[in-house]
């Protein structure tokens, strides 16, 4: 875990179906470059916001 790290929830299209994948990062860019990786860089990203608790 990274210091300074916030819970973003990043919507994604994997197989023809959107799920919402939790992602711990700092900033929305890098949340969706924690997805990139562990999905490969051909996954369709729609939305990434911070969770509000």
């Amino acid at each position: 875990m990274i210091c300074g790290s916030k819970c973003f929830l990043v919507e994604v299209a994997l197989n023809g179906e959107k799920q919402i994948k939790r992602v711990r990062a700092r900033t929305p860019v890098s949340a969706r470059k924690v997805i990139r990786r562990k999905y490969g860089y051909e996954v369709v990203i729609l939305s990434s916001v911070e969770e509000k608790k």
